[in-house]
């Protein structure tokens, strides 16, 4: 049955019970969101899922509350929060919502799990708490900052307050997804381009687009750099070792870092070279064949790199 009412708890609110909002009002726009602690409200009903309330786990009655002695545990012994419940149980559901290829939503749906609703539900339970100068600035604290202060007492501050939260973390979640999702468009992309490059150490690209998980998948260990147009110029970008940091296969040429212009062009000697980033991560041509150029220049230091310090070893 089709619920008329989506029931979460009044008073002060948190990310867990906002994002679990997000995916219900996606699959049920018609049903009344209410918040509410009254036993009329948040006692099962047929017409109703109610969550981070209600004091039980029970998907059949559509309740998701995790406060409760004996709360539902994920394989790995991970606590749950509401928002973890609802994904758990309507997370395919609000994907296929989405738009998404049938063929994706499985991959998704799990990826989302882990690196968006497991920390979300893991904040919420007080088995992590981040720490740091950016503690505050992490999607659940930004989140509560949204709520009204102490002495804001015009009425229902509290609700709109949590409209309003809503709206934002609705970007949020859908923002993720559809950056999921375009990782799994560019696959296909990307392993066509690694099939043209062969055992080249440059690969081209379309257009800018997610390149590395799909470098990673296809074991192209020999990739050292990546070549794609942008909006008026080229890019020639470096490929990182890790998901994680900052390290990268290979450098840019260290004459390079910082030039621009006529200087770059100098350094290169390549004529188009317009801009190396002072990190040596990235660089750019004013046409394709500049690009390449360059890349095939920095394969070629990077190689002699290695081989000076294998030398020297």
């Amino acid at each position: 049955m089709i619920p008329a009412f989506l029931v979460t708890h009044s008073g002060g609110f948190h990310a867990d019970e906002l994002l679990a909002s997000v995916i219900l009002t996606r699959l049920f726009p018609q049903a009344g969101l209410i918040r509410s602690r009254a036993s009329e409200w948040i006692t099962a009903g047929a017409d109703r899922i109610i969550y981070d309330v209600g004091g039980v786990y029970d998907a059949a009655a559509q309740i998701f509350d995790h406060h409760q002695r004996d709360a539902p545990l994920r394989e790995d012994g991970q606590p749950y929060s509401s928002f973890g419940l609802i994904w758990r149980h309507y997370g395919r559901d609000y994907l296929a919502a989405a738009g998404l290829p049938e063929a994706h939503i499985e991959t998704v749906y799990a990826s989302f799990d882990t690196n968006f609703v497991l920390p979300v539900d893991r904040v919420d339970n007080g088995t992590f708490s981040p720490s740091g100068p950016l503690a505050g600035l992490t999607l659940p604290a930004l989140l509560e900052t949204l709520k009204p202060v102490f002495d804001e007492t015009v009425p229902a501050a509290e609700d709109r307050a949590f409209h309003a939260a809503l709206t934002i973390a609705r970007s949020f979640v859908e923002a993720s997804i559809a950056r999921s999702a375009a990782k799994l468009r560019a696959e296909a992309v990307v392993h066509r381009a690694i099939e043209a490059a062969g055992q080249g150490r440059v690969l081209e690209l379309p257009m800018g687009m997610p390149f590395r998980p799909a470098i990673v998948k296809a074991c192209a260990d020999h990739l050292l750099f990546v070549v794609h147009p942008r909006d008026k110029d080229w890019c020639l970008a470096t490929i990182r070792r890790a998901d994680e940091g900052f390290e990268v296969r290979a450098d840019l040429p260290a004459a390079w870092a910082g030039l621009s212009n006529g200087d770059l062009e100098a350094a290169c000697g390549v004529e188009g070279a317009s801009f190396c980033h002072n990190g040596r991560f990235i660089a750019a041509a004013k046409t394709r064949a500049a690009a390449l150029t360059m890349a095939e220049f920095a394969v070629r230091e990077a190689i002699s790199t290695v081989a000076r310090s294998i030398g020297g070893s």
